[in-house]
């Protein structure tokens, strides 16, 4: 079954690793762990998150022996781990991928943000599901939700609430003048163009999901 175009069967190894550290089982799609993989692996984490589910339930004769073969066996996998590691450009387009281009795109997300480094589009993203929670007057640090979500994010209330008001400058129906860094600004622009006029409920969905990622 062909799930992306950079998965291959080796890519079962580092995936197989995730499933059996503890506690064992199917990783939530957003964890640090599983955002890791996807990043050195250049895959979707829902791809994964798919795949690790087959893992759970194997579906296919190969992939029951690869479960039985590796299953209770961490130093053979570790082992077999260690070989696929010593190949050249994994996870980086090279010989690995040879012949296969790598165009990032969910990367960017989990990325510094150029001339912001201490916030990432994952944040911006979880930040704008606040946004449509609170009103004007309530994005101050002082408001218990923005103090819990900077928290969470391991930054400062004052962070959460520049990246408020970078909305309230992209939001149509306030248009407030910007005083943020256009770094920061055009980053808030994208993330409004991207989930800013879609569903409230589909991006509250998300956000739930990233708040894994920070644990």
């Amino acid at each position: 079954m062909t799930t992306h175009n950079l998965w291959t069967d080796e890519c079962w190894l580092p995936l197989m690793k995730l499933y059996l550290k503890r506690p064992e089982g199917v990783k939530p799609m957003y964890s640090r762990g599983m955002v890791e993989l996807s990043l050195e692996l250049h895959i979707p984490p829902h791809v994964l998150y798919g795949q690790m589910f087959r893992l759970h339930r194997p579906d296919t004769p190969w992939l029951r022996r690869f479960v039985e073969r590796y299953a209770g066996n961490m130093k053979r996998l570790s082992r077999d781990i260690k070989t696929l590691q010593r190949m050249q450009g994994m996870g980086s387009g090279g010989s690995f991928y040879d012949g296969v281009e790598v165009c990032e795109t969910f990367e960017r997300d989990f990325r510094p943000l150029p001339g912001v480094p201490e916030l990432k589009p994952v944040m911006l993203i979880m930040t704008l599901d606040l946004y449509f929670r609170l009103t004007p007057a309530t994005m101050v640090g002082e408001t218990p939700e923005v103090a819990e979500l900077a928290r969470l994010m391991h930054v400062k209330p004052a962070a959460v609430t520049d990246v408020l008001a970078a909305f309230m400058s992209c939001d149509p129906y306030l248009s407030r003048p910007a005083a943020q860094s256009p770094a920061l600004l055009a980053a808030c622009r994208d993330v409004w163009q991207r989930y800013g006029n879609g569903e409230p409920q589909e991006l509250a969905a998300l956000a739930a999901q990233l708040r894994e990622y920070f644990r």
